[in-house]
């Protein structure tokens, strides 16, 4: 018996006799079953495959935020050095230290 089977059994189940408390957590299990049954196929995950797919893309999108803040670190340590070289070049121009050199 599928989910749809079920479902209906249980809807039917509820019209005839009334719907008690269990028969009403049972209709919204079912109904939350195949709706997320039908999701995936949606989605083409419900293939024996899915699971190594979502897997994959997890390690594919770990190593894109670890390559970007990677990226992120090196810019602001090339900015950083930069900006202590311009320093260091107008400290010795204040001394005049390019005479020095010239």
């Amino acid at each position: 018996m599928n989910n749809e089977d079920m479902l209906a059994r249980l809807m039917a189940q509820a019209q005839s006799e009334g719907s008690d408390l269990v028969t009403l957590r049972a209709i919204v299990e079912e109904a939350s079953d195949l709706g997320a049954g039908r999701v995936l196929e949606r989605l083409h995950l419900s293939d024996e495959t899915a699971q190594d797919d979502l897997a994959e893309i997890r390690e594919l999108l770990q190593a894109w935020r670890d390559a970007k803040a990677s990226a992120w670190k090196a810019a602001i340590t090339w900015a950083v050095r930069g900006t202590l070289a311009l320093l260091l070049i107008g400290i010795a121009y204040r001394l005049g230290l390019a005479d020095l050199i010239g």
